[in-house]
This record gives C-alpha cells, structure tokens and sequence, in this order.
C-alpha cells in the first residue's frame, strides 16, 4: 500500500491518503467484468472481444449460454472508498490458459475478491487451488447472484468450497453498484486485518 503520488492526485479527490491494488478472479463468466464496471467511478478499461469458433470445445458455456464476449488481458477500474483510500482494480481472465497472467497480477495486490456462481460452483474449486498457489493474498469469497441462481446458506457454502472460517463469505449482484462496493469493502477491511496481524507476528 503506498501514498497516492502527484499524478494521482490530478484525477483523485485530495483526501486520498493512499492507493491499493486489488484483483478480481473468477472462473469464466462469472461476472468479473460485470462487477468493475458497476463500482468504477472512471470509465472501466476492458478488453473483452466477440467470443470466435476458436473457443469451441475448450471454454465451457454451461449455465453461461448467452455469453458472447470474453476478457482477453485484463478489466481495470477505479474506486475511492470513503474519500481516502482509491482501489486500482484488476479483472483477469478466467479462462485456464490465462492463469499465468494472475500472477504477474498478483504482485503488489493488497488482496484478492473471489467471484462464486452457485450454478456452477465446481468452477471454483479451480480458482481457489490457483489462488493458493499464488502470493499468500488474502481474499475474500463474493457469491454473485444471477437471476436463476440458487441461494445457499454461507455456512454450506463455506463447508462446499472447504473454505476456513476467518475466510469472509459475502453476497452481491455484479451489475449492482451498492452490493458490489460492499464487496470490496469487505475484502478491503479484511486483507487490512490481515496484513496488520502478520506484521504484528513478524
């Protein structure tokens, strides 16, 4: 986490005291881009293409028939939480011959918001088997809701995904600014904890 620079601070609030970056991962079309770019508060950069016959057999459309753009490099987008920390985030693909990219990613992220949808919630075994892999971030699991989803209770959830109990589980809808900035919210307030606790041990 560093203090916002000069440049920054032509484009940011002069509250801002500081800026961190945060990734949003997810099996594909889990909503990812959809999130960012319902809480960004300047225009969302996306590099989402018209899905080609090239996909065919290798990305699976089951329970996401109508999607028809996928993320090829990566969703970014900004956020200021109450006027004095400004979130950078970072969508990468989900796709498994894009997880290569979340690691370069990763590097300086404060933490991590883990995208789940209930309809296909096998997807994220995968995700979450990556993400341990990856730099000890901490994260925080966001189950998006979509019209025909199926509602769980968290503590199922949790006990599905093996997930331990410090690990936050919380709700949101992407396209829906106020849920998904409690999201992050959430994930931010969380990976502070985190981090401060660590220090402490070290």
């Amino acid at each position: 986490m560093g203090s916002a620079t000069s440049a920054e601070r032509l484009y940011l609030p002069d509250t801002v005291q500081r800026s961190v970056k945060i990734l949003v991962l997810g099996s594909f079309g889990v909503g990812k881009t959809t999130l960012i770019g319902s809480v960004s508060e300047i225009p969302p950069l996306c590099t989402e293409e018209v899905m080609s016959d090239a996909g065919v057999g290798v990305d699976d459309l089951t329970g996401v028939g109508r999607k028809t753009h996928t993320t090829v490099a990566l969703d970014f987008g900004r956020i200021t939480l109450g006027r004095r920390i400004a979130l950078y985030l970072y969508g990468a693909p989900g796709q498994q011959r894009f997880w290569d990219l979340w690691e370069g990613l990763a590097e300086g992220a404060l933490g991590v918001l883990v995208l789940v949808d209930t309809r296909r919630l096998e997807d994220a075994f995968d995700v979450l088997d990556q993400l341990e892999r990856m730099e000890r971030l901490p994260f925080v699991v966001a189950v998006n809701h979509f019209p025909d989803s199926r509602a769980y209770p968290a503590e199922e959830l949790r006990e599905s995904l093996d997930l331990p109990p410090h690990i936050p589980i919380v709700d949101c809808v992407a396209p829906d600014r106020v849920t998904s900035l409690a999201a992050l919210t959430t994930l931010t307030d969380h990976a502070m904890r985190v981090l401060a606790s660590r220090k402490a041990l070290s």
